[in-house]
C-alpha cells in the first residue's frame, strides 16, 4: 500500500472517530476499538475497494449502519 493511501486512511480514521464519539457519545478507546474492528475498516484498508477516497460522512454512513444493524452494506 502506498503512503499516500496510508496517509489518506489515517485521516478518515481520525475523522470517524470522532464522528463515533460524538454520536453515540463514547470514550476515544471504544471508538477505536468499535472502528478497528468493523467490516468497514476492512474494507477502508483495502486499495481494491477504493473506498479511501471517499469523504468521512459517506464512509461513516456504512459504519453507522454496520454497527446499528450489524448489517455492511
Amino acid at each position: 500500500m502506498s503512503e499516500d493511501i496510508q496517509f489518506q486512511i489515517e485521516c478518515l480514521s481520525t475523522e470517524l472517530v470522532e464522528m463515533l464519539m460524538c454520536r453515540y457519545g463514547w470514550d476515544m478507546k471504544k471508538a477505536l476499538d468499535e472502528l478497528y474492528s468493523s467490516e468497514t475498516y476492512k474494507r477502508l484498508c483495502n486499495p481494491a475497494c477504493g473506498l479511501f477516497y471517499e469523504g468521512a460522512v459517506y464512509v461513516f454512513s456504512y459504519l453507522g449502519n454496520e454497527i446499528e444493524t450489524g448489517v455492511v452494506n
